[in-house]
Order: structure tokens, then sequence, then C-alpha cells
């Protein structure tokens, strides 16, 4: 295998049917997110109620984040993601039922928006054991040697999948509806289950099985903030994502801003996948571990403009453009976030870190939505966006200038290390 092979870790048959389990879940948990938010923006026309989706989601994935981590550490790996589709395969099949003809006639507005948000509540709860589930077993797939090559497929499996989903649920709204749109996506996650048992059984490599918990959990927070590299990449992919959350908002440009319809609301989404699964790409071929620290802050900055210019534009195809590059710069994020994760995590603390990761950066997801819902109701949708965006430039500029150690970070030496441990 050649030192710089850009498909190492396409060559491990496994990691190919992890790749194939993940596209799926990604899929339809994206086509999902997006018929949601249409489904509730057309019933109430209130954009506070799309950040009530992202709060009904954070507050149980936040809560149980730690927690899930500690079990996540404890048990084996394959089959523990295996329950959690298999629960996720109801809370799809519980959307595709609320959105029959017989329950719509029959049931007010509130029953069905209460009861979305109650399904959403228990997808949040779910989504603190994925993360750190998926993220533990890629790591036993493949060897230590490729996995930065490795996150970089993964990464970009994971953007592919929300290009497709986000994208094709714009369009498969438009041409049968929600309620069909809801099947589909179950399908999507019962494909995924039978899939996964294709991949064998991982061993636990926890030495510390049946820790106290408290005792667990403590070492976990504790490694994330004393290693740097790994504080200071959550940190501004948190508040990047937290603050940048246009995305939450892109039905009520649809709708009411752009005036663009469900389809114009699949480019819209797309837009910032296509840019982030292309910047991936490329990735594999252009390792980015030189000068990490440096291509991150650059690449968050970046994020940053793209969103205000999303929030000042008034024409489809400049917010269109400006929501592709803020996928690009994302792209880049992501990719160093998940490569710096990969490396600087011991194999046993992989899921405390992973849940860690959820909260800093995947219940910003969320949290963001509701910020964004919340400031859109507040200063008005395009004021909101282009607050957000502010906030994103004003963190990376005081990032650079109080951690000239981050500014520096770089991870050529890491990866080096890991070929000699293989």
């Amino acid at each position: 295998m050649a030192k710089n092979d850009p498909y190492a870790a396409l060559r491990h048959k496994e990691f190919n049917i992890f790749l194939i389990v993940r596209f799926a879940l990604v899929f339809g948990w994206s086509m999902q997110f997006v018929v949601i938010e249409w489904q509730v923006y057309a019933l109430t026309k209130d954009p506070l109620s799309l950040g009530i989706i992202g709060l009904m989601e954070i507050i149980p994935a936040l809560g149980m984040a730690l927690f899930a981590g500690h079990i996540v550490d404890q048990r084996e790996k394959r089959n523990l993601l295996a329950i959690c589709i298999a629960a996720f395969s109801l809370i799809s099949f519980g959307l595709f039922w609320l959105t029959t003809p017989q329950i719509t006639a029959a049931w007010s507005t509130n029953s069905i928006l209460y009861s979305i948000y109650a399904l959403v509540f228990f997808g949040g709860f779910l989504r603190s054991f994925f993360g750190p589930s998926i993220f533990s077993l890629v790591a036993l797939i493949v060897p230590k040697k490729i996995y930065p090559n490795a996150a970089t497929w993964n990464s970009s499996t994971w953007q592919m999948a929300r290009v497709l989903g986000v994208g094709f649920a714009g369009f498969s709204i438009s041409w049968i509806g929600v309620h069909w749109s809801l099947c589909i996506i179950f399908g999507l996650v019962l494909f995924a289950l039978a899939v996964l048992f294709q991949i064998e059984k991982k061993p636990i490599l926890n030495p510390k099985i049946g820790e106290p918990m408290v005792e667990s959990l403590k070492e976990g927070v504790n490694f994330v903030f004393k290693t740097k590299a790994i504080l200071g990449a959550l940190t501004l992919d948190m508040v990047s994502v937290l603050f940048g959350g246009a995305v939450a908002l892109l039905a009520v440009f649809a709708q009411d801003i752009l005036k663009v319809g469900p389809r114009g609301f699949g480019i819209l989404v797309a837009a910032p996948s296509v840019g982030a699964f292309l910047t991936m790409l490329v990735t594999a071929y252009i390792p980015i571990s030189k000068n990490a620290g440096m291509k991150l802050l650059v690449a968050i900055f970046g994020f940053g403009v793209c969103i205000i210019v999303f929030g000042l534009s008034s024409t489809f195809w400049i917010s269109v453009v400006a929501l592709f590059f803020s996928g690009v710069t994302d792209g880049v994020s992501m990719v160093i976030r998940q490569t710096i994760l990969q490396l600087k995590t011991p194999d046993h603390m992989r899921g405390r870190v992973s849940s860690v990761n959820s909260m800093f950066v995947g219940s910003s997801n969320e949290l963001g939505a509701f910020e964004s819902g919340l400031t859109a109701k507040l200063m008005g949708t395009a004021t909101a966006v282009v607050f957000g965006g502010t906030m994103t430039l004003i963190t990376v500029v005081t990032t650079a200038v109080v951690s000239p150690s981050f500014r520096k970070l770089d991870l050529r030496k890491d990866v080096e290390e890991h070929e000699k441990a293989s």
C-alpha cells in the first residue's frame, strides 16, 4: 500500500460495509429533519416552532451525552449500534403514522405538533448514543495508521448522504408529499439495520470494565479539557455551529423570503452539503495535517463570511452560492476536527471523548436551531442570520489572538507516530 494511498481505508471490507450503514442512516436522518421542518412550519407558520424542534432534541442529547459515552466504552460497539438503529426505526415509523390521512383528519394541529416534538425528543436521547458508538466502531475496523484517511472518507460519506438526503427531501415533498417521504425514511433505517450485521462483533478495549460511572466520566472530561488541540477544535466548531445555524431557518427563507417552494428549499438545504462533500473528496488526495490549527481558523472565518452573505442576499442563486461555500469551509473544518479526535484519543476513551464532542458540536446543531429560531423571532430572520455570522467571525479572531499554540497546531508528527505504531 502506498504511503499516501487516498483509498487506504476503502481497501478494508468492513469499513465499506460501515460506510453503507452510515450513508443510509445519515440520508434518512437528514431527509427526516428536512421533512419534519417543512411540516412543522407549514402547520404553524412560526419560525420559533423550528427552534423548538432543535430544543426538543438537545435537551435529552445534552443531558445523556456523558452517560452514553460511559456506556459505549463499557459495551460491545456493533450490537449497541444495532439497538440504536432499531429504536430509531420506531421514531421513523411514528412520524410516518402521524402523517397518515386518518390521523391528520382526526387530530388537532397542536396534538400532531406535540407528538412530533415528543418523537424528536426521543430521537435526541438516541442521538447521545449514536455518535460515540459510530466513532468507537470505526476505530476498531481500520488500522491506526490509516485513521486520518478513514476520518476523511467517513466524513465524506456523511456529507454525501446529507447532500442527497436533504436534496431528495425537497423534491420528495413536492412529488409524493410528506407522508410517503417519511415511509422512505423508515425503509432506509431498516436497510441500515440489516446491513450492519455484516460487520463482526468487536472486542471491548476498555481495561476498566465495571468502573464506577462518576470516575469514568471524570476521566473522560478531564482528558478533553487537558488536551488543548481537542478542546480548541471543539470550541471553535461549537461556536460556528451555534451562531451560524442558518440551515435551521431555510424553510422560512424558502417559503417567505426567496419564495422558491419545496424544490428551491431542497436546493438551499443541499448546497452546503455539496460544498462540504466536494471539499472532503479533495482532502482524501491532499492531506491537511500540516498547519492544521491555522487552516481550521481560516476555514471557520470563511464560514462566518458566507453566512453573512447568505443573510444579506435576497436573490436565490446568490443565496445558493453562499451556502455552497459555507459547506466548502465547513468541510475543511470537519475533516480537521475528526482527524484531531481520532489521532489524539486513546482507544479505551473513544466513547467518552466522542460524547464530549457531541456536547460541544453535535448538540450545538440543535441549540443553534433554537438560537436561530429565537433570534429570528426577536430580530427578524435575515438579521438573525447576519448576527450569527458576525459572532462566528468575532470568535475566530479572538481565538487566534489569545491562543497562539492553537494557531501553530500541526498534526504531521501524530500521523507519523500512528504509522510507526501500526
